[in-house]
């Protein structure tokens, strides 16, 4: 069923999980890769074979907490160091906000749709298949809200 407003559908996310699928296997990497919906709930997920288990709940925190506060994990990273103004919000959510690199909002239109997670590899690698996953939409999602 078509949404009357901007959303992600299984579709896109069957779409965002294939392209980052492809950058995993790329870097040589097992992935766990989830995306989830506007309200911030898991709409697909995919862990490839011999994927870190320890990092299923990690993909998956990822693109929650990039929806919940609709920004990339990466840049809460930098915003929860000591003496900056996020600090220990990581303790927020039950414990469940996950402050590295890997999870980014997907935008439409200036609003937020949803996020991808991913995890297994370095940040920069997390991060890297994130967007790959995003690139996937093509030219209508921004990926990050501005900042």
């Amino acid at each position: 069923m078509p949404c009357s407003y901007d959303c992600l559908t299984l579709e896109d996310a069957k779409q965002m999980l294939s392209a980052a699928e492809a950058k995993a296997t790329s870097l040589g990497i097992a992935y766990n890769m989830a995306v989830v919906d506007a309200g911030g709930h898991l709409l697909a997920f995919l862990r490839q074979d011999g994927a870190l288990i320890g990092s299923i709940d990690l993909a998956i925190d990822k693109a929650v907490t990039a929806r919940l506060f609709d920004k990339a994990t990466s840049d809460l990273a930098q915003l929860a160091q000591s003496g900056r103004p996020l600090f220990g919000i990581q303790q927020s959510n039950a414990g469940k906000v996950v402050i590295f690199g890997g999870g980014i909002p997907v935008v439409f239109d200036g609003r937020v749709v949803g996020a991808v997670g991913t995890s297994a590899g370095t940040v920069e690698q997390d991060i890297a298949v994130a967007e790959a996953a995003i690139s996937a939409l093509g030219p209508k999602p921004k990926g990050e809200l501005a900042r």
